[in-house]
Order: structure tokens, then sequence, then C-alpha cells
């Protein structure tokens, strides 16, 4: 592509104008010849330092916010860099999304789930769906190897790569997790949501945001690129989303204590949940009183999207979990062993509410909390835990760049608080094998944290292999 057609509202002399655009870059140690280069400030490193690294290298052309370097080669400069490599992503890689409807999900927790079931709902009608998530990515159930860098969603040039693909094969619909901090680094600015979800709010993510109306602020801007809001109305959120998409766009509501799409006859049993909406009774064969939440979310957004509400219900009755979110172990001992990705406060409480619910004995909790990320959490995760637990392991998560012992010291100063017996095994593996050593019959063991991760990462970005379901399933066999 030209570089003219990719800075559509710059007014280049013909010779710099007709220069052609073969890939874009935000790494200078991975330019190639015919690249533009973009020069990004980020939280470690500033790409402007590298702008002659990546000239030399073979750019083309530079995208940045500072012309303090000089290069032969055209320099086009962006107030914020970030937000204009969405349009530049958005143009290159030809407007992919153009003939697709999206569907955003953003929140701290359930946006996994609530875009497995949109996804699930959507397939069941018949159309191409691709999905992209914590999980990676997906296009009729079917994994695609197209590994990103970040957790939840991809960086901007990897995004457009991967909606690019999707659309080459005639997807229809797009699901995506859309993460706050995906948000506040615009990656997604040049797409348009046909809808929107927010699933909830709580403690998150702070070393990154700094303070909770940051957090707050950050959600709430998938709302200014989304035709229609779905939010949840039970959530202490709502009041601020409702006054912030005022003026945005159309918005509607799910709960079960109000909303537009408010679940009435709500039943929780330990093979999953049943409701009534609109009339229609709902069956989904998923534990949890935020199984309802998030199936209420998907419902809404996919009535929004025209499919007829029976037939949503239909395909809700057939969905399957999602590995590493309330994963059930199975086992001939007669008790239960629950993998799930909980990872903050409020996520933590639901899983532990959840088996409270159908588990007759003792909820045995094996936790920890994951290094550089914010510690704030940790004793409020603690405490948590052994207020709702009857025992507790705290142990190692993925402990990064940090000292596992103290991560696990400042969750014990909560777990303190609630005056439940405890004990502290930093070896994740010995952690789970004596939580199911110790569990009796009609005993509960959850092991939360990682849920579908399949590593732990430890410091200078080390990964080793480690998987809480297959050491339970190890623990359950050797017990």
């Amino acid at each position: 592509m030209k570089l003219r057609d990719i800075f559509t509202n710059i007014d280049f002399n013909d010779e710099d104008g007709n220069i052609e655009v073969l890939g874009i870059c935000i790494d200078s140690r991975k330019v190639g010849r015919g690249d533009l280069y973009v020069a990004i400030k980020g939280l470690h490193v500033d790409g402007h330092s590298f702008i002659e690294d990546a000239v030399a290298r073979g750019a083309v052309a530079v995208l940045a916010s500072s012309s303090e370097r000089q290069v032969a080669v055209p320099m086009v400069l962006a107030e914020d860099v970030r937000l204009a490599l969405s349009q530049v992503a958005r143009r290159f890689y030809g407007d992919p999304a153009k003939g697709m409807k999206l569907v955003g999900v953003t929140g701290t927790n359930g946006k996994t789930s609530t875009t497995s079931f949109v996804e699930g709902i959507l397939r069941a009608s018949g159309e191409r769906v691709g999905v992209i998530g914590t999980l990676g990515v997906r296009l009729d159930g079917e994994r695609l190897d197209m590994p990103f860098a970040t957790s939840t969603t991809p960086d901007t040039i990897e995004l457009f790569e991967i909606i690019k693909a999707m659309a080459d094969a005639g997807c229809k619909y797009l699901v995506m997790e859309v993460s706050s901090h995906a948000l506040a680094l615009h990656k997604v600015a040049s797409l348009r949501f046909d809808v929107g979800i927010f699933t909830n709010l709580s403690q998150d993510h702070l070393d990154f945001h700094g303070t909770m109306e940051n957090y707050r602020l950050a959600k709430a801007g998938l709302f200014d690129i989304s035709d229609v809001a779905v939010i949840n109305n039970d959530d202490e959120a709502r009041d601020f989303l409702l006054e912030y998409t005022a003026q945005r766009c159309k918005t509607i509501t799910f709960g079960i204590d109000g909303g537009d799409y408010c679940a009435s006859n709500c039943v929780l049993q330990s093979g999953g949940v049943s409701y009534i909406i609109k009339g229609q009774s709902v069956d989904v064969p998923i534990a949890g009183k935020f199984t309802i939440y998030n199936t209420l979310a998907a419902l809404a957004a996919c009535d929004v999207l025209g499919i007829d509400i029976k037939q949503i219900a239909n395909a809700l009755s057939g969905v399957k979990g999602v590995d590493g979110r309330i994963q059930s172990i199975p086992n001939d001992r007669n008790i239960g062993v629950i993998v799930d990705y909980a990872h903050t406060p409020d996520g933590l409480e639901n899983i532990i509410t959840a088996c409270r619910e159908f588990t007759k004995g003792r909820i045995i909790t094996v936790f920890g909390c994951g290094g550089d990320r914010d510690p704030i959490k940790r004793p409020i995760m603690g405490e948590m835990a052994g207020r709702l637990s009857d025992y507790c392991i705290i142990t190692s998560d993925n402990p990064r760049n940090e000292n596992p012992e103290e991560i696990i010291a400042q969750v014990e100063q909560g777990m303190l608080k609630s005056n439940c017996k405890y004990e502290k095994i930093i070896d994740r593996c010995v952690a789970i094998n004596t939580a199911i050593d110790m569990a009796k019959a009609s005993d509960c063991v959850i092991i939360a944290g990682k849920g579908h991760e399949t590593y732990q990462e430890f410091k200078n970005g080390r990964r080793v292999d480690f998987d809480d379901a297959k050491v339970a399933k190890i623990a359950l066999k050797n017990a």
C-alpha cells in the first residue's frame, strides 16, 4: 500500500506519497525492508530511541510523536501514536472488520465465559463466528494458530492481522474480549462494535491504571465505539455507566435484581442453573450464580443482533464450560475438585460462593496472587478466601519478578483477619496434592488463580510447564 493511502490526512509530495509500505512494525529488531516503523513510548522502553536502527534495517517511513531524530525517510508525527496506529492498521489491512458484526465484552470477570456463550448462540444459528480472547483465536470452534503477545486482547497490528484472516475465511460475526489495557492503549480505537457488553467491575489492574476511577473510565471506553451497550444492572458501576452511555449509544440492562432482561425463578444447583427470561425458560449446565449473569449478557446481546430468544435458550442448554472456569475434575472419591481462573477478590468470592451452593462438606481453597501485578488486592483476597472457606492453602501463582514468599506474606495479612485455618506452601504442586490428600467425601477443593494457563511464570519471563487441572488429576490418581 502506498504511504499516502495509509495516511490520508497528510499532504505528501509525489515521491514520498508513492512509497510502497509492505508491513507495519513496532519492534525495531523485527523491522523488515519496506516496513513502516511505529515508534511507541512504552511502559518500559521508548521506541523513539530505535528509529535510526529501524531505518537501517529497511524501514521506509516512521510514525512517531517527536521529530528530534533526523532520518532519510518520511516521518509522520502524531500527538497520540497508539491512536494513530489503530487507524493506520485498519487502512493497511483493508478495513477487514467492515463486513462483520462485532461484539465486544469488557469487565473484570466473566469476559471469557460470556464470549464463549455468545459464540455458542451464534454458531447454533448457523453463522461463521470468530473469537479473540484469553484462550486465543477460534473460528467456528476450531483454534487457529495465531498466537499473540498479550493475555486478552492482541496488540493493534496482531489484532488486524487476525481480523483480516477472519474476513478472508468468510467470518460474519467476531466476538472479542476487550481488556481495560486494550481500551486505554487504543488497541481497538478504530473498530466499531455492534454490541458492547459490560459484565462487572471489581478491583484489578491498579498497577497499570493507578485508581479505580481510571480503571472504570477505561472500561467505559468500549461504549465510545459501540452502537448498543449491554450493562449489568446489578453491578455497582451501573449508575456511572448509564450516565456515561446516555449521549453515546443505545443502552440496555440485564440482571437478577432488575433490568431490561431480568431473570426470575432462578435455581442454582450443582449441575447448572435455570431461570425464566421474557417468558422463556433457560437451563444452562454450568453451576454458579455468575453463570446466570454471563448467560443473560450473552442472551441480551444476541437478541439485539436479531437471534430468536427461543433459539438462544436452546443454544444455552447445550453449551459446555470453558477450560479453567469452574472446571470440574472427575474422580471416584466423592470430592469436588474445581479449577478456576479467579484471580481477583470478586472472582474468588464468586467461585467459593458458587461451590458452597452444592458442597455438603468443607471448602478447601488453594490460591495465590501473581507477581508484578496489583499488590493492594493480595490481603483483600486473603481475607476473602479465609472468610468463605473452611481451610486455605496459600501458594505461589505466577511470581514473575517478585519473591513468592513476600507475595504469600502479603496475602497472609488478610488471611489472619478471617480466623480461618490455613497453611503456606510455596510449591504449587505440593499445595494441590496436600489439599486433595486432606479432602474427605463431600468436601470441595478449589484451585484458583491460573485456570486455563499451562505454565508458571518466573523471573525474567521464564516459564515452566504447569497445568492445575493435570496436576489435580495426577494427585487424585495417586491419593
